[in-house]
Protein backbone atom coordinates (compact mmCIF):
# COMPACT_ATOMS: atom_id res chain seq x y z
CA UNK A 1 0.00 0.00 0.00
CA UNK A 2 1.24 3.73 -0.82
CA UNK A 3 1.64 6.42 2.02
CA UNK A 4 -0.79 9.07 1.48
CA UNK A 5 0.74 12.31 0.25
CA UNK A 6 1.70 14.42 3.29
CA UNK A 7 3.16 18.21 2.62
CA UNK A 8 3.87 17.06 -1.50
CA UNK A 9 3.95 19.72 -4.22
CA UNK A 10 2.09 19.46 -7.05
CA UNK A 11 5.04 18.74 -9.12
CA UNK A 12 6.77 16.58 -6.92
CA UNK A 13 7.40 13.09 -8.78
CA UNK A 14 5.82 11.12 -6.03
CA UNK A 15 2.67 13.00 -6.88
CA UNK A 16 3.29 12.39 -10.83
CA UNK A 17 4.05 8.85 -10.67
CA UNK A 18 0.93 8.55 -8.35
CA UNK A 19 -1.12 9.85 -10.96
CA UNK A 20 0.45 7.86 -13.76
CA UNK A 21 -0.24 4.61 -12.03
CA UNK A 22 -3.99 5.50 -11.48
CA UNK A 23 -4.08 6.49 -15.15
CA UNK A 24 -4.81 10.05 -14.10
CA UNK A 25 -3.34 12.77 -16.61
CA UNK A 26 -2.11 16.24 -14.90
CA UNK A 27 -2.60 19.47 -16.05
CA UNK A 28 0.26 20.84 -14.59
CA UNK A 29 3.58 19.97 -16.00
CA UNK A 30 6.19 22.24 -14.18
CA UNK A 31 6.30 25.00 -11.10
CA UNK A 32 5.18 28.21 -12.98
CA UNK A 33 2.69 27.11 -15.00
CA UNK A 34 -0.12 29.58 -13.00
CA UNK A 35 -2.53 30.03 -16.05
CA UNK A 36 -3.57 25.93 -15.81
CA UNK A 37 -5.06 26.86 -12.37
CA UNK A 38 -6.65 30.19 -13.55
CA UNK A 39 -10.23 28.47 -13.50
CA UNK A 40 -9.74 26.47 -10.45
CA UNK A 41 -8.24 30.26 -8.66
CA UNK A 42 -11.58 31.74 -10.12
CA UNK A 43 -13.78 29.23 -9.12
CA UNK A 44 -12.14 29.01 -5.33
CA UNK A 45 -12.46 33.08 -5.35
CA UNK A 46 -16.42 33.03 -6.59
CA UNK A 47 -17.42 30.56 -4.10
CA UNK A 48 -15.55 32.19 -0.99
CA UNK A 49 -17.11 35.56 -2.17
CA UNK A 50 -20.42 34.48 -2.68
CA UNK A 51 -21.18 31.61 0.04
CA UNK A 52 -18.62 31.11 2.47
CA UNK A 53 -17.85 34.67 3.76
CA UNK A 54 -20.64 36.15 3.57
CA UNK A 55 -22.26 34.38 6.95
CA UNK A 56 -20.92 32.22 9.84
CA UNK A 57 -21.31 28.71 9.63
CA UNK A 58 -22.00 27.31 12.66
CA UNK A 59 -20.86 23.63 12.21
CA UNK A 60 -19.46 21.47 9.06
CA UNK A 61 -22.25 19.59 7.94
CA UNK A 62 -24.20 23.53 7.86
CA UNK A 63 -21.03 24.64 5.40
CA UNK A 64 -21.48 20.87 3.55
CA UNK A 65 -24.68 21.29 2.81
CA UNK A 66 -24.47 25.00 1.88
CA UNK A 67 -21.57 24.37 -0.52
CA UNK A 68 -23.14 21.60 -2.34
CA UNK A 69 -26.42 23.12 -2.90
CA UNK A 70 -24.88 26.38 -3.94
CA UNK A 71 -22.35 24.14 -6.18
CA UNK A 72 -25.57 21.64 -7.37
CA UNK A 73 -28.25 24.51 -7.32
CA UNK A 74 -26.81 27.44 -8.85
CA UNK A 75 -23.54 27.59 -10.01
CA UNK A 76 -23.73 24.46 -12.52
CA UNK A 77 -26.58 25.12 -13.73
CA UNK A 78 -27.30 28.40 -14.12
CA UNK A 79 -24.03 30.43 -13.35
CA UNK A 80 -22.46 31.82 -16.62
CA UNK A 81 -18.59 31.60 -17.16
CA UNK A 82 -16.81 33.73 -19.62
CA UNK A 83 -14.61 31.01 -20.31
CA UNK A 84 -17.39 28.48 -21.26
CA UNK A 85 -18.71 31.17 -23.95
CA UNK A 86 -21.27 32.40 -21.33
CA UNK A 87 -22.78 29.29 -20.68
CA UNK A 88 -23.30 27.53 -17.63
CA UNK A 89 -21.09 24.54 -17.10
CA UNK A 90 -24.37 22.14 -17.41
CA UNK A 91 -24.92 23.92 -20.47
CA UNK A 92 -21.45 23.82 -21.98
CA UNK A 93 -21.42 20.31 -21.24
CA UNK A 94 -24.67 19.31 -22.87
CA UNK A 95 -24.05 21.20 -25.73
CA UNK A 96 -19.94 19.47 -25.67
CA UNK A 97 -22.07 16.33 -25.13
CA UNK A 98 -24.60 16.68 -27.99
CA UNK A 99 -21.34 18.08 -30.38
CA UNK A 100 -18.98 15.22 -29.61
CA UNK A 101 -21.58 12.97 -30.52
CA UNK A 102 -22.57 13.99 -33.94
CA UNK A 103 -18.79 13.95 -34.76
CA UNK A 104 -18.11 10.29 -33.68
Amino acid sequence: MRRPIESAQYTSAHYANLARDLGVTLSVGRKGQCWDNAVAESFFATVKTELIHRRSWPTHKAVTSALFNYIEGWYNTRRRHSTLGYLSPATFEATHATTHQQIA
